[in-house]
């Protein structure tokens, strides 16, 4: 979704189906070098500072707990006010919980450098979307990439190519050029959905024995 949206693949793609081959628009920047704050370092969001660190970024991490692995390859724990106010992409990769809801607001967007990326590919109410809308009106936020969103229960995992979206939100956003919107599908390859399977059949199988759950939501974060 980042290289998605800096790269502008998806109106590349679009524009040679219909002959276009000009370059006009689709400049995009080198990530290379630049500061990545990735807000909850759990098993996804571990997995994404080793790719920007092999990206070769400086990647800045907020977490409950600092993790030992992931500051031996140079990524530093620091706080969220700083996370915002120097990172020139921030992804997110909490929880939703009381104290994440809308973490992404009027106030935190205030802190952060005008152009940024943001991308969240955790829960839709991380963001309060009516304050990002106005933030990519005012350029303040330089691209937006989300596979989650706040009311996705009325509209995701549906075709609804046939009807009238009542929704303005998600229609404002998807109005903007840079915006990208896809129908949470971060999760759906082959390997996860097997894995999903196996947890799921093997956690019933240890309920109808009496035995304790070793994958708990918790545990799974």
């Amino acid at each position: 979704m980042l290289l998605t949206l800096n790269r502008k693949t998806h109106k590349a793609y679009n524009r040679v189906r219909e002959q276009n081959f000009s370059l006009n628009g689709l400049l995009g920047f080198d990530v290379h070098g630049k500061t990545v704050g990735v807000v909850g370092t759990g098993n996804i969001g571990k997995a994404f500072c080793k790719i920007m660190v092999g990206f070769g970024c400086k990647v800045i991490a907020q977490d409950v707990f600092a993790n030992k692995e992931l500051e031996a390859l140079g990524v530093k724990f620091v706080s969220l006010p700083e996370i915002l106010k120097r990172s020139d992409i921030i992804s997110l990769h909490c929880p939703l919980n009381d104290q994440t809801q809308h973490i992404i607001n009027s106030n935190s967007i205030a802190w952060m450098k005008k152009g940024v990326m943001l991308i969240n590919t955790s829960r839709g109410g991380l963001i309060d979307t009516k304050a990002v809308i106005d933030a990519l009106k005012s350029k303040h936020i330089g691209y937006l990439g989300i596979d989650v969103y706040e009311q996705e229960e009325k509209l995701f995992f549906r075709d609804l190519s046939a009807n009238i979206i009542e929704d303005d939100t998600i229609q404002r956003l998807m109005s903007f050029p840079n915006v990208l919107v896809t129908a949470h599908q971060a999760f759906f390859t082959t390997e996860a959905l097997q894995q999903i399977a196996d947890v799921t059949l093997n956690n019933i199988k240890d309920l109808t024995a009496g035995k304790n759950l070793p994958n708990t939501a918790a545990q799974l974060a």
